[in-house]
């Protein structure tokens, strides 16, 4: 059992009450295995992937809920859809990029810093992490003795000061797969609001339905990813997969309603 998987078997026992599940998650050999297997194949992107795609869903539909509101046409629709498709997924997906590697960077810098100050003020180091421990309430022969097994691994000793003093901890997510599963989760789940529109080049699609179609499957698609979210979150899936419709609602509304007024403005 992976680590990742026996957390998940812990909160759902914690979550039923179940003393028996809950002991099977923490008995001793499984532990020992999932602490070794750490590191293997995990699905870490699934934060970026569903976000991405929770993000693409709402912004696309937005933009053809406004155009929608103003009735101007299917070829806007797909003109201005797509431009900010690819706009909006390329910048979330360098943003992602950006965040990622200056936090990784910061955390760098911090740790080169920390490390020089336990070569060169040990003592000093050593009184500090000291100073820690009692503030959080460990009793300071405890205390005492946890900075003196701390301090016998160099890189145990950094890592404690990172975490202890700084409050960090180190980043091992890959920025640039990070920033591509956002742009790619983000450019599929963007275009299923504009799926019939596009659909409506190649066939011909009865008029006045393409934005309830639109409607439909990003209602059905914002339902889905929010409550695939709880793979991120675990939080309720049917709670979460609402709360993501009804947010996804107002932002298309919102759109809906600034294009029906500057229709009306413009006297179209």
């Amino acid at each position: 059992m992976s680590i990742s998987k026996r957390i998940d078997q812990a909160r759902k026992a914690f979550a039923k009450g179940d003393q028996k599940l809950a002991a099977a998650a923490h008995d001793p050999n499984n532990i020992r295995y999932s602490i070794e297997q750490h590191g293997g194949a995990e699905a870490q992107f699934i934060g970026e992937i569903v976000y991405g795609g929770l993000d693409g869903i709402i912004t696309t539909f937005a933009v053809v809920a406004g155009v929608a509101g103003a009735n101007l046409g299917a070829n806007v629709v797909l003109i201005m859809g797509m431009a900010n498709l690819l706009a909006d997924g390329f910048s979330m997906a360098t943003g992602s990029y950006l965040s990622t590697k200056s936090e990784q960077e910061y955390y760098n810098r911090e740790k080169q810093r920390e490390s020089w100050e336990v070569d060169h003020f040990p003592e000093g180091e050593k009184a500090e992490l000291y100073e820690l421990y009692v503030s959080q309430g460990y009793a300071e022969e405890d205390a005492r003795t946890m900075v003196e097994i701390k301090s016998k691994d160099r890189t145990l000793w950094v890592n404690a000061m990172m975490l202890e003093e700084l409050g960090m901890l180190e980043d091992i997510s890959q920025p640039l797969k990070n920033a591509l599963a956002t742009f790619i989760s983000f450019i599929i789940a963007g275009a299923l609001p504009m799926a019939v529109y596009l659909l409506g080049l190649f066939v011909a699609v009865p008029a006045g339905i393409s934005f309830p179609v639109s409607l439909v499957l990003s209602g059905l698609a914002l339902f889905g990813l929010g409550a695939a979210k709880v793979l991120a979150t675990q939080n309720n899936p049917w709670r979460s997969g609402l709360e993501m419709l009804l947010v996804g609602g107002l932002a298309a509304g919102v759109a809906y309603v600034v294009g029906a007024l500057l229709k009306g403005i413009g006297g179209g």
